[in-house]
Order: C-alpha cells, then sequence, then structure tokens
C-alpha cells in the first residue's frame, strides 16, 4: 500500500496551516491511504516527519508558503503547492503525489518529461512569494507581542511612557525599544535563511539592521533580506576551497564576505533612496484626505478578502505592518477590520437565510463567527471554496465597504492582531464605536449578498465539500 506524506504551513501559522492538513487527512482517509501530515503552525513542528518516515514514504505533498526544510525530501517524489491548494483541491495534490511516484523514473532513466518540467519551473517562480512569507511569519510574532505590549502602555495614557521608571515606559521599551526594533533584523534574516539556509542568516539580519538604522523601513529590510540570501547561496555555491579548509566555509568566509558585501551595498547603495521611498510613502499615508483615504481603505479591503489568506490578503497585512514602524496606523485598522468582515458575514448570512445552507454549513457558520471575531479570515475559506463566484465577490464588497468607512472615520490601530479581544484595551484603537459602525456595516453588506446571490440548497451543485473547520487552532 502506498504511503504518502505531506507538510503544511502558511505565514501565519494559524488557520491555513491546519485546514489544509485536516482536508488532505480526511482526503487521504476517503480514499484509503495512509498520510502523515506534518504541521508548521505558530506553534512550531507538530507530528514532524522522521527520517524513517520520509525514506518509506512513495511520495510527499507541500502544501505551504514557507521554507519547510525541503532539503529533508531530497530524492524522493515530491509535490508543490501553495497551502490554500491542501485547502481547496487535496484530491488533485494526493492523485498527482501517488502519479507521480508512479511515473519516477529509475536510476539512469530518462530526464523528466516537458510537462513535469514546466510543473517544476512552475513552482520555481513561487519561490519569491514563499521567501517573503517565510520572513514575515517568522516576524509576526514580535510584531503582534510588540503591537499588544505598546497598546497596554496606552492604558495609562498615551504620554505616559515618557515619565521614565513608570511602567508605562517599561511597557513601551518592551514593546518599542525591543520587540519593533527586531521587527525588521529577524524579517530580512529569515528571507535570507529561506534563500541561503543557516549561511544566510547573519548577513540578513545585519542588513536588517543597517536598513532600520538608515529609515529604510520594512521596504528595507525585503531587500536587504533577498541581497543577504543570493549573496550568500551565490558564495556557499562558488567558492571552492580544498577539503581540509571546507569546514571554515560556512562559519567564516561566507559570513564575513557576506556581511561585508550586503552592509556596504546597504550603506552605500540602497539605504538612502529607499529611505527615500519610505519617507515619500508615510508622507503620503499621513497626509491622505478624504476621498484618496477612502479610496485607499477600499482597495485594502478588497484585497483582504480576494483570497482569504493568499497572496493578496497576505500583500495587505504585511504592507499594513510594516507601516506600524513608521507611526501610520490606519491601514492596520483597515486590514484588520476587513479581515474580520468575511466570516462574520457568511455566519450572518446561514442565520438570516438558513434555507440556502445544509445543516452542516450553519454549523461552520457559528465557527466562523467565532474566528472573524478573532481576526481570522480563512473562517470563511469553507464557503467560499464550496461556492466560489457567489461567496467571493460578496465578501470582497462587504470588505472594501468596511475598510472604506475605516479610513473615512480616521481610526487608527496600535495592535497588529486579536481582533476583537485587543479592542477593548484602552486606546489601543481610535474611534471605537465608529471602528464597530465599520465592521457591522461590512458584516451586513457581506450577509445580504450572499443571501441574494446563492440559490436554494437543493438548487445548488457545490463545487467542493465544505470543510468543517473545527481543528482549526487560534490565537
Amino acid at each position: 500500500m502506498k504511503k504518502l506524506l505531506a507538510v503544511t504551513s502558511c505565514p501565519t501559522g494559524i488557520a491555513h496551516t491546519y485546514m489544509a492538513a485536516e482536508s488532505l487527512l480526511k482526503t487521504a482517509g476517503e480514499k484509503g491511504i495512509p498520510m502523515k501530515v506534518e504541521k508548521r503552525g505558530a506553534l512550531g513542528v507538530e507530528d514532524e516527519l522522521t527520517e524513517q518516515e520520509i525514506a518509506e514514504a512513495h511520495a510527499i505533498i507541500v502544501a505551504a508558503d514557507t521554507d519547510v526544510a525541503e532539503w529533508r525530501f531530497e530524492g524522493k517524489p515530491v509535490v508543490r503547492a501553495g497551502v490554500a491548494e491542501g485547502i481547496k483541491n487535496p484530491s488533485r495534490l494526493i492523485e498527482q503525489a501517488l502519479a507521480k511516484e508512479a511515473a519516477k523514473p529509475a536510476a539512469g532513466a530518462a530526464e523528466p518529461s516537458s510537462t513535469a518540467a514546466a510543473a517544476d519551473r512552475s513552482s520555481q517562480r513561487k519561490g519569491a512569494y514563499k521567501h517573503l512569507m517565510t520572513g514575515v511569519s517568522n516576524m509576526l510574532p514580535l510584531v503582534v507581542a510588540g503591537g499588544i505590549i505598546i497598546a497596554l502602555c496606552f492604558i495609562f495614557g498615551i504620554k505616559a511612557f515618557e515619565e521614565q521608571g513608570t511602567l508605562a515606559a517599561a511597557l513601551m521599551s518592551i514593546g518599542g525599544g525591543a520587540a519593533f526594533a527586531l521587527m525588521i533584523p529577524v524579517l530580512s534574516g529569515f528571507i535570507a535563511f529561506s534563500i541561503a539556509d543557516r549561511v544566510g542568516l547573519a548577513p540578513g539580519l545585519v542588513g536588517g539592521m543597517l536598513a532600520s538604522q538608515l529609515g529604510a523601513g520594512f521596504l528595507g529590510g525585503i531587500i536587504s533580506g533577498f541581497l543577504a540570501g543570493y549573496i550568500a547561496k551565490w558564495l556557499r555555491t562558488y567558492i571552492k576551497l580544498p577539503k581540509a579548509l571546507e569546514g571554515i566555509k560556512p562559519i567564516l568566509i561566507i559570513p564575513l564576505f557576506s556581511t561585508l558585501i550586503v552592509g556596504l551595498l546597504m550603506i552605500y547603495v540602497v539605504g538612502t533612496p529607499v529611505k527615500g521611498i519610505m519617507d515619500a510613502l508615510t508622507a503620503w499615508l499621513t497626509g491622505l484626505n478624504s476621498a484618496n483615504a477612502v479610496v485607499l481603505g477600499l482597495v485594502l479591503g478588497a484585497m483582504m478578502s480576494f483570497d482569504m489568506g493568499g497572496p493578496l490578503n497576505k500583500a495587505a497585512y504585511t504592507f499594513s505592518v510594516g507601516l506600524l514602524g513608521s507611526q501610520v496606523f490606519g491601514p492596520m485598522a483597515v486590514v484588520m477590520a476587513a479581515g474580520m468582515t468575511p466570516p462574520l458575514g457568511l455566519w450572518l448570512a446561514t442565520v438570516i437565510a438558513k434555507h440556502k445552507f445544509t445543516k452542516e454549513e450553519r454549523e461552520a457558520g457559528k465557527v466562523a463567527s467565532v474566528m472573524g471575531l478573532a481576526f481570522i479570515t480563512e473562517g470563511a475559506i469553507p464557503f467560499a471554496a464550496a461556492d466560489p463566484f457567489r461567496v467571493i465577490p460578496s465578501t470582497m464588497l462587504g470588505s472594501a465597504v468596511t475598510g472604506a468607512l475605516t479610513m473615512m472615520f480616521g481610526v487608527t490601530l496600535q495592535a497588529p492582531h486579536g481582533g476583537i479581544f485587543v479592542l477593548a484595551i484602552p486606546n489601543a484603537v481610535t474611534h471605537l464605536a465608529s471602528y464597530a459602525l465599520a465592521i457591522v456595516a461590512g458584516t451586513v453588506v457581506t450577509a445580504v449578498c450572499v443571501s441574494l446571490l446563492k440559490k436554494r440548497k437543493e438548487e445548488t451543485v457545490p463545487t467542493q465539500a465544505v470543510i468543517q473547520p473545527g481543528s482549526v487552532h487560534s490565537n
């Protein structure tokens, strides 16, 4: 009997990771195929694949948007896909894995077919996104912890941290002085780590620290991460030493020269122009007039809801998180509200239009409501996967309305995650009542649109079985 393994991982490590794992396990079970899934989530590695299991596996599915140490699978047939594919198309991934194993060439066989080569090239094109998301994934705990600690500092007053020796000052030192100070170096370091493995970490961290010191912000951190990763990788590949000296290459030669090259590039080439771009972006965002602010909120809101944790969603979130270090807090308020709206709207739709949903979908709606309150947009994925052409436009419209209203009301948010559970912190969010109104408005718009567009359940032919997200881990 063929045995398959899989690895799932998403940038935040909260929802997609576990939903993809559950979907793959459920589908494999229905097909009678033994499978083990390693989950690389926010809590670390769960159900880690052992060397023996990898050796015995017929093929491995990697449904991930971050680095998952694929070097472990060298010589084994591997099917690569984004984590969202693991949720939406588990059957296809499993069939591909079985077919890939069946077509595995023997030693000395001809090169793979042009179709397989094209698939491999397609997976390579996703490399830059994977590297970026690996950096974002490792940066997020610092941003979340730092942002919430800064918000707690404001319980004592907006300016209370300026008085030295107070608890407020200590909280600001922890959140702003330490956690936020590490944000860009960690982003840069783990982008480089994803590209070049351990030899990329040192130049990546140093490049990120220089980006922070030079005022190049998160854009500088992204650039330094890619520079460090590819420079370290190039040095590792092309520096050839006698066998007796190979041991010093990863601990002396590569770190020294890669860090020196990246540092000089950041100081003399990259830092100043990128700082100018960040300064211009910050000035533009802080000086937005009402009409432009509404348009920005509308666009960010729609991006959050289009792929619900996919590339566009993560691009909007990363953009907003990066601006926190520049003291620009409006976009963060937009993406959190717009990310809460889809699952809340779909829950409301299951309440006001019960006849258009199955009993299982109505139960999934209850789970989605909790996920929405916690700012886990992925709670809407089961509904979007089952009926994308009606659900996705509805959620995009609702999130766009929420985003536009949030910017129009001038709401700002200090905490980058947590949903409704961080809104109770005094001064974490401005214009709290208006913010709540924007979220409610988007929720209602989503629910009404879904209710109007969906047919009665007995008339609907689902495109995908609804995935029960009950085992999703959340913060």
